[in-house]
């Protein structure tokens, strides 16, 4: 019997047709500001969306998602499903056929042994892939022609695009990282720096932490694209001054997610120079409760891991406390205005797979000092609640920036009513989400109680997002801190949801998997807190043509298509 999923019948027939481009270069120069600034540019070693939107300008996937969700190829002559024979009949493969004539910006050709090479790369037991969750229940990934290449999955997979599918997982060029597999991916800094790619643009300089400055691709396979000679990303600084650049100076032509007070980016577009675009996607707001203890009084090396469990956050009672105390319609009135709503869901969209989880939209201090007074949590002469020695004192960080240092002066006040010490602490977002495992500051290492930021998942289907909590996908020293469990939570009860989700083809019966998986993870364990669930804000320059906000894929999803209003 056939079973169409939700991906398999949401393939569009066509890409967008933006205006015509008569000539590759004829546009100039075009300015794109990150106030994230990328320090790689290799998706598989950095979950940071700021790398992989930075790459997803080079290095591109097989296929990828447009502006409704639906899927549309790319270096791929078609999107495989059940009906063009491209998904066999029992769900465990995906056949996959590379367009014909496609170039390296180096000038060789690719090859499926590229594809195959880029599955490897990532699932090399020793190389920490940040995508790993992309190849969930992946068996095999054969060679079967110079252009085509067969994905097997262990069980029936009746949503196959997991790999090779959205910004998330490009194909890396086999020539260059193929010695750079393992432990040692982080170590091959040219490459990592400088992918050869297949993209619109190529990079000519890389300064990490700082700016990219890239150059058409000659070898692109649309001739008459991009209309830019040459391209500067900059990344860095903070979102005010992104907006700024964008919409009152007019020195940037794009600005990437404004996360600005309201009333703050509507100030801005009275300069005249741009505009704002939004969009609800699957993009949350959330705290992570690192179920590790992060105490540098540990070696290196058992910090934040599963060798060391918190010495609070073990206490289900304190996690549900601290989620009790935050009053989220207020976050969203102060931190996002109409593009931001309150949220108790790690995964607010599509509908199908959104909880009807609003037990946390109400604030309720009482309440959580009941449930520490209850759980044993007693007020010293401090004000502050300790248990068997143990003290309710927290370290709270997240990224630098504005609308983030509101959320915690807030949140650390309504902790204060329940007896919690909160220390804060924000780390420039380059660092922060840069992956470095050098680092003791980023995001993936966790060396604090709680953190805050923001994720998404592209695409419609968020199996592979929620495939990021099972046990094995905790950062740790042996995969270079790399992982997207991000908390450490591990349950295998949780896992085996993960695996019946991969091998479920009935819609309903997928949403209600997802559902009870993100349930299991906010309202049932509270590891992770939802806050907001963001509306995507970014602007362009009144001259950038070609621009389509797209909240499931890369934001620069289509700069090959972008050009110069004259």
């Amino acid at each position: 019997m056939k079973i169409k999923t939700l991906m398999l019948g949401a393939v569009a027939a066509t890409t967008l047709a933006p205006a015509a481009i008569a000539e590759r270069g004829a546009d100039g120069h075009v300015n794109i500001i990150y106030w994230q600034a990328p320090s790689i540019l290799n998706p598989y070693l950095s979950s940071g969306t700021k790398e992989i939107e930075a790459a997803s300008l080079v290095i591109e996937p097989l296929g990828r998602y447009d502006p409704t969700g639906a899927l549309i190829p790319y270096l791929a002559e078609e999107i495989p499903t059940l009906e063009n024979g491209g998904v066999s009949e029992d769900l465990k493969t995906i056949t996959w056929k590379l367009k014909s004539g496609l170039k390296w910006s180096d000038g060789s050709a690719v090859t499926a042994e590229d594809v195959k090479f880029t599955a490897d790369y990532c699932m090399h037991p020793e190389g920490g892939c940040a995508q790993l969750a992309k190849f969930e229940g992946v068996q095999s990934v054969d060679v079967m022609d110079e252009l085509t290449v067969k994905v097997t999955f262990g069980e029936a997979k009746p949503n196959p695009y997991g790999p090779f599918m959205g910004g998330q997982s490009p194909i890396l060029q086999k020539a260059q990282f193929e010695n750079c597999t393992g432990a040692k991916a982080p170590e091959c800094t040219e490459a990592n720096f400088g992918p050869i790619g297949t993209g619109p643009f190529a990079v000519t300089e890389f300064k990490p932490n700082d700016v990219i400055s890239m150059e058409a691709n000659s070898m692109y396979r649309d001739a008459s694209k991009p209309a830019f000679a040459t391209l500067t990303f900059k990344g860095g600084g903070d979102a005010t001054a992104a907006g700024r650049a964008v919409l009152e100076t007019g020195e940037f032509d794009y600005a990437w997610n404004l996360q600005l007070a309201p009333e703050v980016i509507a100030n801005m577009e009275k300069g005249g120079k741009g505009k704002t675009v939004a969009a609800f996607g699957s993009l949350v707001e959330r705290i992570e409760m690192n179920m590790t203890n992060p105490s540098s009084d540990l070696p290196e090396g058992e910090r934040s891991t599963a060798a060391q469990p918190h010495p609070f956050l073990s206490d289900l009672a304190v996690r549900k406390a601290l989620s009790m105390a935050i009053d989220r319609e207020l976050l969203v009135e102060i931190g996002y205005g109409k593009a931001g709503r309150a949220t108790c869901n790690l995964v607010p969209a599509p509908a199908i797979y959104a909880s009807d989880n609003t037990d946390c939209l109400v604030q309720d201090i009482a309440g959580a000092n009941k449930m520490l007074d209850d759980a044993g949590w007693v007020k010293g002469a401090d004000g502050i609640r300790a248990k068997d020695g143990v003290k309710l004192s927290i370290l709270y960080q997240t990224s630098t920036n504005a609308v983030r240092q509101d959320f915690q002066a807030l949140i650390k006040q309504w902790w204060s009513e329940i007896g919690v010490e909160t220390e804060l602490r924000n780390i420039s977002a380059s660092v922060f989400f840069g992956g470095d495992p050098g680092s003791p500051d980023t995001f993936q290492k966790f060396y604090a109680d709680v953190e805050m930021y923001a994720n998404n998942f592209d695409g419609t289907d968020p199996e592979a997002y929620l495939a990021q909590y099972t046990c094995d996908k905790a950062p740790k020293p042996s995969s270079q801190w790399q992982g997207e469990n991000i908390n450490r939570f591990c349950d295998p009860a949780y896992d085996e949801l993960v695996a019946e989700l991969g091998r479920t083809g009935s819609l309903e019966k997928r949403g209600e998997l997802a559902r009870k998986m993100n349930d299991m993870l906010t309202k049932d364990s509270y590891t992770v807190v939802p806050l907001v669930d963001r509306g995507r804000v970014s602007a362009h320059a009144n001259t950038l043509g070609g621009v389509v906000l797209n909240t499931w894929d890369s934001e620069l999803w289509n700069a090959a298509d972008w050009y110069r209003i004259k």
